[in-house]
This record gives C-alpha cells, structure tokens and sequence, in this order.
C-alpha cells in the first residue's frame, strides 16, 4: 500500500477508529497478507505496524477519496437489491463506519421470489445492521404498459424517482448503486450495438448529480470472492440466467467467449473506456469553444445558419448542441437537409420545436408539455392548473342539453368512467370514436381532418378512461362517453383559457 493510501486511512479516520478497526480487523481476520497501515513517529516514517487487513475495503476506501464521492461524515442512501453487488456494498459501508439507509424497489416480477428478495433486505437493514430502511412495492408491467415502455425501462424510471424522493424526503447526502467494473462492460457493448457517440461509450459516471457509484473500481468475481471468503449472503435473482435480456446475452454469452479469446479483455476494455471518457472531455471543451446556441431576452434559443453550415461535419455539431433539448439523429439529419430549403418548416422534440427561420433555427419550449409525462385525476378532484387547466362539476340529473357546440367543454356519463381518469399526449396508434360517428378513427386520421396544425397536434392533451379515449381536450369527445336519456350522473368537464 502506497504513502497516499495510508494518509487517507488515517486521514478518514481518527485515532479512536484506527484503533478500533485494527481491533476489529485482528480479532477477525478476512483475507491473509500482512500490510502496512499507519505510520508512527517512532518509525522515522517507516510503517511498522502491520495487520491483516482487507484489501477489497482498502480499495474501496481508496475510491470513495479518490473520485471525492463522500466523506465519514456524509449520510449515504444505499440502493440494495439483495444481490451480491449491493450487499456487499452494504458490507463495506458497514465496516467503513459511514451513517446509511437501505432502500429497496419490489418490481413484482418475478413472484414469490421478488417478496423473499424485500424480506431480505428488511432483514439485513434493520437486524444486521440497525439501519433505516426504505422499501416500496411496484405493479411494474402495468404502468409499462400505460407508458409504452420496456419493463426495463419502466423499473429504472421507478427506481429512480422512489430512490430521489426519498433522499430528499430523509435528507441524504447521495444515493449510492452497486454498479461494477463488469456492468460498465455490458453497457460499452449496449451502447456500442446502439451506435451511441462518445458519452454513451465513455461508461457509466462514477458520479452523477447526487447519486454515487461507489464498487466501480471491482470486477464481478472480486465481489463474489469478497462475499465467499467473509461468509456475507445474498440474494440469487433467477432471472440473470435468462437470456431474453440484451445485457443478459452480453453477460452470459459475448463475455465468455472473449475471455477465451483475451483473458486480460475486461482491463484492457475499461481501459479503453477511461481513455474514451478522457477524450470526451476535451471533445466536450471543443464542442462550449464552438457552440452557436444564442438565447434572446424571451427565452427563445437560436442557431445562426450560415455560421452553422461552416461547422464540418454539419450535422455532427448540430446534434450535439440540440440532443439536450430532446431532438434525436433522426430529426437533426432531417434538419440538416432542410438547411438550403424555405423557411418555416417546423421539427419537435417531445419537449421543444424548431422552426427554420430564413437566418436561423429557432428553439422553443413546446408551451404546456410539462414533459409529457401523464396524469391522474382522482375522482374527487374539482379543478386542475397542470398540465392542462380544467374544472370539473358533478349533475346529478340528465335535464341538461346532450349537445353542446362549446369544444371546451365535455358533457360526460359518469357511470361510464373508471377513475382514475388519465390526461396525456396523443400516440401514434391512437383511435377513438368522434362524438356524432358510429366507427372509430384514428387520431391521426382526425388531426388531419380538423386542419390541425404540428403545433396545435403537439399541445393537445388526451382525457382517458381505462386506455379509451374519452375526450379530445378542446376538439370532440368520444362517442361511446356521451350522456343520453338514460344518464343517471353527469359529468362537466371544462377547459379553462
């Protein structure tokens, strides 16, 4: 162990948990091989005393100072799975003495094997090591599906807004995952098979914002060593030997075979990566040196064309000053070849638009996308202001008019709905059945028909009842939702200006 080491050591501890350490460390011995540890004065600054200690913690401890992830004194949020990576960690916080938290996500996905995995993680948190502990149960598949997304993404959208909500809720300083040297692997190979640049390919971020990833410096097998010769156990998640998952396939299938080819392949790799995330940084540098984003008194944001066009390769630049506003390859190269063309053509993200000017691409806020995220309107709930603003009323009688030609108004059979009601943005696919028809359209097909224009078909918001649309907001309801005779309860649902 190096003299830098050792005045980290000392410097993270003081005298009194030095000691204890060393008494800890003696008594209980984990791996052998004497190694120095603190230096006295009576040795000159020659390290005399040895002890046998861990080097998987000394390693540990090392890059937690090294990366400036936390000090002793940070209150730290441990995201634990049950898995051997996470447990672990859990260990080595533990016997670095550091205040910390167990949270965990039940996915429900895999059964009575995802309810074993959280009584686990209660046990480990509150039995072995006394600590406050976060648990919060999923129905993954569903809001997957309500969100079209992958059950993958969906789990990691979960994860981290419970993981963030309770950080700040229980006032920790981070979040800290058990991301390994291996998971970094796997992701160079998935971004790579997605054809990502530089940022996707220079790993995972050892930190992020508030969240750490402290067991980066750790292959796999290290772990697995660790945790086989301190007898720490853990959960096995069945899934892993599936293949149905790309990073599973990497793991299970690519990974091998490159062992056979390379035993030094995965150094040599993250090697490549630190050298890749280096050469990201100066090309992040070129990148600020050259950008032409300009940001007007009201907000707009713009790109001069002419300045633009001498920018090689075009449209290279170009997606890398536009992706934070949400525009993907697809659009910029779209964009690109609009350069030369009139002006007025309009490009959206699913947060922003761009229109070409004659000198300029103009960047704006799509007003009232509040991130197309989608929401829930309780039943009881009278009046909203986000993402649309709408006043909800209950008749209980059906003496008002079944027509109505105000569009920003709905006339509803409450009976007919099941709370609660969801509002969001149109997707591709969509149909319902237009108030006054007998068949559905699709609403792409009504957009069309309506004149509606990009922007006005990009601030329309959807009123929805168990997937069926019940009102296009502003535009028609859905036939199938009108009051009749035979409505009991009505509900009025009007938009405000």
């Amino acid at each position: 162990m190096g003299t830098k080491k050792l005045v980290f050591l000392h410097s993270l501890f003081n005298g009194g948990d030095v000691a204890q350490l060393v008494e800890q460390r003696t008594e209980n011995p984990c791996v052998t091989g004497s190694i120095p540890v603190v230096a006295t004065k009576s040795t000159s600054r020659d390290v005399l005393f040895l002890f046998n200690f861990v080097p998987m913690l000394a390693k540990f401890l090392e890059h937690l100072e090294k990366n400036k992830l936390c000090g002793k004194s940070g209150k730290i949020l441990l995201a634990v799975s049950g898995g051997v990576d996470s447990v672990v960690m859990a260990e080595l916080f533990s016997r670095a003495g550091f205040d910390f938290g167990i949270i965990h996500c039940n996915f429900n996905l895999r059964g009575k094997e995802s309810d074993a995995d959280e009584k686990f993680v209660r046990d480990l948190a509150l039995k072995k090591y006394k600590s406050p502990c976060f648990v919060r149960c999923f129905d993954t598949k569903k809001v997957a599906v309500h969100n079209h997304l992958s059950i993958q993404e969906a789990a990691r959208n979960l994860r981290y807004d419970y993981f963030e909500e309770i950080r700040k809720k229980e006032k920790y300083d981070f979040i800290a995952t058990a991301h390994h040297a291996d998971d970094q692997i796997e992701t160079f190979f998935i971004n790579l098979l997605r054809g990502s640049g530089i940022s996707g390919l220079s790993g995972i971020p050892v930190k992020q914002k508030n969240i750490i990833r402290p067991m980066l410096f750790a292959f796999r097998n290290e772990i697995e060593d660790f945790a086989k010769k301190n007898n720490v156990e853990y959960r096995t998640d069945s899934s892993n030997k599936s293949n149905k998952y790309l990073r599973n396939k990497i793991r299970n299938q690519l990974m091998p075979l490159l062992q056979t080819i390379s035993p030094q392949y995965r150094t040599a790799i993250n090697t490549t990566i630190s050298n890749l995330k280096n050469t990201g940084i100066i090309y992040r540098s070129q990148l600020e040196k050259a950008s032409l984003l300009k940001t007007d008194k009201s907000g707009l944001i713009t790109i001069a064309i002419d300045e633009l066009k001498k920018l090689k390769p075009s449209l290279h630049y170009l997606y890398e000053f536009i992706v934070p506003f949400g525009f993907n390859r697809h659009v910029c190269e779209d964009i690109c070849n609009s350069l030369d063309e009139i002006s007025g053509k309009i490009f959206l993200s699913p947060t922003h638009r761009m229109v070409k000017d004659r000198k300029n691409l103009i960047i704006e806020v799509i007003a009232g996308n509040s991130l197309c995220k989608d929401f829930m309107l309780a039943e009881d709930v009278k009046q909203i202001t986000d993402p649309v603003k709408l006043k909800i009323s209950e008749k209980k009688t059906a003496a008002l008019k079944t027509f109505s030609t105000d569009k920003d108004t709905a006339l509803l059979d409450k009976d007919k709905l099941v709370f609660p009601l969801i509002i969001r943005k149109w997707q591709r696919g969509d149909y319902f059945y237009p108030f006054g028809m007998k068949g559905k359209k699709k609403l792409s097909d009504f957009f069309t028909d309506s004149k509606l224009s990009v922007i006005d078909k990009s601030n329309t918001w959807l009123l929805c009842s168990d997937d069926n649309i019940v009102w296009v907001i502003g535009w028609r309801i859905d036939d199938r939702y009108k009051i009749n005779k035979r409505t009991q309860n009505i509900l009025q649902v009007k938009r405000l200006k």
